[in-house]
Formats: C-alpha cells, structure tokens, sequence
C-alpha cells in the first residue's frame, strides 16, 4: 500500500494480498505491470507469481526483504528493487517514461521516513482482515547476531513525525477500519525519545476520534524499564506487546549479543509490562550453540510462569548476511540457504546440540505449552495478571454473538479436547466476566497453534 502511493497517481492500481486471497488470472491479465514483494519464507510463492505473469506477457519488478538480502539466487524479473523504494521506485517511474528502465535499483542509503507516503489504504478490502497495519520506524539500535532486521533497516531508528503518523490513521478510519491496528516496526521503542513525543498525540487523536483503534506492536523487553513508556501506551490505546525473549539463558543472550534482555529478570519484565495492562506475547528460540541440555523444559517452565498465551517457539535459523550466518559460514557450519520458516523441523546449519535430540526437543516444547490444559491455565494467568485490559466495542451485538457461536460450535462440540474449553469457559463466566471477549479470542488463538503444532509434530 505505501509502494501503490509512491507510484504516479495517474496510474490505476490494483492489489492482491496473496495471504487473504487468491490471484486470478484475470488480475494479471488487467495489469499493465506487475509489482511483487516478498519475504524469504514466501521465495516458492514469489517465484511463481514471477513466472505467471511473465508467462502473461507481463513486465514485473520486485522488491522488498527477499530481494534485498539474497545472496545472487534472484527471481527472474524484468526490475529488480534492492532496498527501500521511497527513493529507487521514482528514478524507476522517470527511467520508464524516458523508455530506459534498468533491470538493477539499489538504493544508496536507508531513506528518511520523512519520504514515506500515507499507504493508500482504499486498496485493501478491509473485510479480508482481522487487523490492520501501519508502520511508524525502520531500524533496531541493538546488535542481535541472529537478526536480520539491523541488515535490512540498520541500527540507527527511523521514525515519521508524529504529524505522518496521524494523517495515516485519519486516512485508515475514513477508510472505515475499526479495531486492531498493528503497528509492525520490528522494535516500536528503538528511538524512545522520538516514541515519547508520539505517544500523547497519539492519546489525544484517540479522545478526540472516540478510541477507534487499539494498538499492538513489538517492542525490546527493555520496555519494562521505562514507566514514562509504559503509561503512554496504555494510555494512547497499546493493548499487545510482542517481546523477544528468545532463550531464559543469560550466558546465551549474551553469546548472541542480546545483552540487552540480561540487565533485569526476564520474568519480573513481564510482569511489570502486564501490569501495565499490556498483553504480552512473546517469541522463543532453540538451537543456540550455548543451550544447556536442560533447555527445552527450562523454555516450558518460563513460558508458563511468565503466562504468555501467545508464545511463538522457532528452531534458530540462520539468516543470509546476519552476523550469525557470516560466522557459521566461516567455520564450515552453513549447510543450505535459509528458507525463513523457522518452524518447518529442518535446520540450515550444523548444531553444537545432536540435530535429532534438537528437532525432538522443539517439537516436545510446541507439545507441551499448546495442549489444552497447559495453554488454556495460561490464557487464565494472563486474564488475572492483565486486568486492566480494555478493548473498545466495535462489533455489534449480532456480530459478537455470530463469533462466539462458531468459537463455541468449533472448540465446545467439534473439538477433542472439548472437555478442557468448557472448563476454562466456566472459569472465565465466574472470574473474569468483564474480559470475555478477549478470552474468547485466547481460546479460538490457542486451538490455531494446538493445530499447527499436530500438523508439524506427527
């Protein structure tokens, strides 16, 4: 949506988001040129939308993460855009209408986000999605060897005005959307100085607009150390924060310079975030070269006594020009590319740990914290930690009936572990009556992942 407010506005635009619908031929066939984007993870998928439409005839430029960390393996585009496009995608435009477009942008520098365009929202059909983004910095200033973020986006924090920031959600609320709003920056808190002066204006275009909106986001766990912070997101309506947690080994944080998680108790962070009536989420790694024998349930036991519902648990991977793959590469240890699914059971490197005791060993923490027993008294412990947690009413009163009817057909009567919902289900009715949509949708999250971890463990 921000490269579609880039291009000239004369053009006419159409966007397919491949991950709530399918491209037709018909969409191809109305194009002119096609522009494509993709992470690594989505490589197979690019490649074949790359041959679909070349087979139509048509000219295609890529872009984005994929593109612009790979190592020479590229799609076989017409255009190929290496880097931010606030300043490559309008030298593309006056090359094209002079008739002399390169097939090679690289953009010379990371941009300002001062060149960042509002994202033309009206592309999106709204319908399709439970949540909507915008994004506010690029960049993270700590120095994580396994992160590919400080590669792409750099370690000194970009931010938009806080003007920029408004004129986005003034356009996605007259576009319609109510509710969740992702703010995707990969570390929200990066430039805090910056987020400081964001947040009251942030807080004050809620109250004046009627809280449309809440927030989720990702943020450093040294979040919790800034009460400033903490209180400005509650009150400018952050209700989710996504933590990297990756490992409760302090010897492993530091070896993959993560030093940043060592300076308080992991556990006593956590908690003061939620006191802050913050949901935390959070995300978890195996497969560091310092992990003890005992860190498969060590990852069980934090996971449940810091009560995070929603922990995402992946197998390290080894990501291109990341200082981790730089290193691996230079001892022998790199065995493939990264495919940048770090739950598929396979690895791209040689492990200090036996690879099979290391795959059985992710597979049994998956196992552990999404069976229904476990997950559901997490969901209970985050309800009772978070209770400060509001959620503005948007749907209408058929809506949410509609929702809790299929959540309650789904899990209540279809579902094997049926047994374990209504528990937790009567546990909800008597304790935490005022936070039952919220734990709805915990449940209806938790049967997602239980899912997802049979379809990768048998």
């Amino acid at each position: 949506m921000t490269v579609a407010s880039l291009l000239p506005a004369t053009w006419e635009r159409r966007l397919v988001d491949l991950n709530v619908r399918d491209l037709d031929d018909a969409d191809i066939a109305w194009a002119d040129m096609v522009f494509a984007t993709g992470m690594i993870v989505q490589r197979k998928s690019l490649d074949e939308v790359v041959a679909r439409c070349k087979a139509m005839g048509k000219r295609v430029a890529v872009g984005g993460p994929f593109v612009s960390t790979c190592d020479g393996d590229l799609p076989d585009a017409d255009h190929i855009f290496s880097g931010e496009a606030e300043t490559t995608l309008p030298e593309f435009v006056a090359d094209l209408e002079r008739g002399d477009p390169k097939p090679f942008y690289k953009a010379s520098q990371m941009p300002s986000m001062e060149l960042a365009p509002v994202p033309d929202f009206g592309l999106a059909d709204l319908r399709r999605y439970s949540s909507m983004s915008v994004q506010y910095s690029r960049g993270c200033p700590f120095n994580c060897e396994f992160c590919d973020i400080i590669e792409i986006y750099g370690r000194v924090p970009r931010t938009k005005s806080p003007a920029q920031v408004l004129a986005e959600l003034d356009a996605l609320r007259v576009a319609g959307w109510r509710g969740s709003v992702f703010i995707v920056d990969d570390n929200f808190i990066g430039n805090k100085r910056d987020v400081k002066r964001l947040l009251p204006e942030l807080a004050s275009w809620q109250e004046r607009h009627g809280h449309p909106f809440v927030f989720l986001t990702e943020a450093s766990v040294n979040l919790a150390d800034d009460n400033e912070l903490l209180e400005g997101m509650q009150r400018a309506g952050f209700r989710k924060v996504f933590l990297g947690i990756e490992t409760p080994v302090a010897e492993t944080l530091v070896h993959t310079q993560k030093k940043q998680n060592t300076r308080s108790c992991l556990t006593d962070s956590v908690r003061r975030i939620q006191s802050h009536g913050l949901e935390v989420m959070g995300g978890f790694i195996v497969g560091f070269d310092t992990d003890p024998d005992d860190i498969f349930d060590r990852q069980v036991e934090f996971i449940r006594e810091s009560a995070i519902p929603l922990a995402m648990v992946g197998l390290l991977n080894a990501l291109p020009g990341t200082q981790l793959w730089k290193r691996l590469s230079a001892s022998g240890r790199l065995v493939s590319k990264s495919t940048g699914d770090n739950t598929s059971c396979s690895l791209n490197f040689v492990p200090r740990m036996d690879s099979t005791r290391l795959i059985e060993g992710y597979k049994s923490v998956l196992q552990s914290i999404y069976n229904s027993r476990d997950y559901y008294q997490r969901a209970l412990d985050s309800l009772s930690r978070v209770t400060n947690f509001e959620m503005p009413r948007h749907r209408s009163l058929a809506g949410g009936i509609a929702a809790f009817t299929r959540i309650a057909y789904r899990l209540g009567l279809r579902d094997a572990d049926r047994v374990q919902f209504w528990r937790y289900f009567l546990r909800v009715a008597t304790r935490h009556r005022s936070q039952f949509s919220r734990a709805l949708t915990l449940a209806a999250m938790g049967y997602h992942f239980r899912k997802l971890t049979e379809s990768m463990t048998t």
